[in-house]
């Protein structure tokens, strides 16, 4: 009897280690598998971010890239209109300059303010005075235009002959002859250009206003704030 309890102790023994060691062998399985899946977990979290680290990168260099890309055209941009601007006023300086010389050719009408120079015979006695003392020649003519012409005159006529550089003035007794017209006296001197400049030389003190009061010439000037001259090919 004795012998029957001391077995049956050491069975209900064997069975309570056995129950022990199992529990311990699942609870370290368990706890194991549980370590192993967050390494995992934990591993594949790293591979994410280090490759989203390197798209992050890959972009930004890019970026950079394109920023320079745009720096790069915009600075072709100013330049090409720095270009174009320079041209535009290279250009609009080129018509002036044409268009000037078109007036000073007579090519075109020149209209806009200007001065008009009247000469004028003077009174004598052709049984006592020299008649062409007090007549109006040529010379007289050519120093006004060359007055007018050198105080900036576009736009040049007598007597509504539209004249150039290279018209020819030339006196006949008590006429002119311009470019093959024949006008007689007064002869009346149109300039377009500044009023008030083109009168200013005119009356300079010694100038050509007094040079030909001394030539016994009647000269009257007037300021006019339009002037029409007609282009040479309009005339007759």
């Amino acid at each position: 009897m004795g012998k029957q309890n001391r077995k049956k102790g050491r069975n209900i023994l064997f069975s309570i280690v056995f129950l022990v060691l199992g529990f311990i062998l699942a609870f370290s399985y368990r706890t194991l598998g549980k370590n192993n899946d967050v390494v995992d977990l934990e591993s594949g979290t790293f591979l994410h971010e280090q490759q989203y680290r390197e798209e992050l990168i890959g972009q930004q260099e890019r970026n950079k890239e394109l920023s320079d890309e745009i720096a790069s055209k915009q600075n072709e941009i100013r330049e090409y209109e720095q270009s174009f601007s320079t041209q535009e006023k290279d250009h609009e300086v080129l018509v002036e300059e044409a268009k000037d010389l078109r007036l000073l050719l007579g090519a075109i009408p020149a209209v806009g303010q200007g001065v008009k120079v009247t000469l004028r015979d003077a009174e004598y006695d052709p049984i006592e005075q020299n008649p062409n003392d007090y007549i109006v020649h040529e010379s007289h003519v050519l120093r006004v235009i060359n007055e007018l012409r050198i105080a900036g005159a576009q736009g040049l006529a007598i007597n509504g002959q539209r004249i150039t550089s290279y018209s020819s003035i030339k006196c006949t007794g008590p006429v002119i002859t311009v470019d093959g017209r024949t006008f007689p006296a007064p002869f009346v001197i149109e300039a377009v250009g500044d009023m008030e400049v083109l009168s200013a030389a005119l009356h300079l003190k010694g100038g050509v206003i007094d040079s030909l009061l001394r030539d016994h010439i009647v000269v009257t000037t007037e300021l006019l704030k339009e002037i029409r001259l007609s282009a040479m090919r309009n005339e007759g």
